[in-house]
């Protein structure tokens, strides 16, 4: 399970009631991951806001834990990166074979083909991203709140449980 520290901004988003808005700081971890500047390119890697599904029932200025399923992760990040590839391949090496077959350039329909197969698998993957983004499974969750009424902590800071700790867990 992936987690996350944030402060509650808003509850009761307007699409959907059990959502929150969530600012989180960049954490160590997000140093070592190549995509850290794609996440939210126009903080330039500082806070970041972000949508959550409220388990706890946090309120404005919670500080919070967020957690995300690993499993769903690898899911996104296979589809995302290694499927469009698997997919051109395929379409190479198939077209490196129907070029044999129907005495034409091997190589020429080998990258055509390929070409086409990329094409369809990002095709496949808008589509698909647009029906994992509905499905909690793929949504960051609210699970625990650590503290209660903490001011905002200054940019590049960690949020810090405040002195009146209560936990509720998911």
């Amino acid at each position: 399970m992936a987690t996350e520290q944030g402060i509650v901004l808003k509850t009761g988003l307007p699409h959907r009631e059990n959502m929150a808005l969530v600012k989180t700081v960049q954490s160590s971890a997000c140093e070592a991951c190549s995509a850290r500047h794609q996440c939210n390119p126009d903080t330039k890697g500082q806070d970041r806001e972000i949508e959550a599904i409220n388990l706890v029932d946090a309120k404005a200025g919670d500080v919070i834990q967020i957690s995300m399923d690993t499993s769903a992760l690898l899911k996104a990040t296979f589809l995302l990166y290694v499927f469009p590839i698997i997919c051109m391949l395929i379409g190479a090496f198939a077209g490196n074979s129907m070029g044999k077959a129907w005495a034409m350039d091997p190589s020429t329909l080998s990258a055509l083909a390929g070409i086409v197969c990329f094409i369809a698998a990002i095709m496949v993957l808008r589509k698909q991203a647009g029906v994992m983004a509905l499905k909690s499974k793929y949504q960051p969750k609210i699970t625990r709140i650590i503290g209660h009424g903490t001011p905002d902590p200054p940019n590049g800071c960690r949020p810090k449980a405040s002195d009146n700790t209560q936990e509720r867990v998911a």
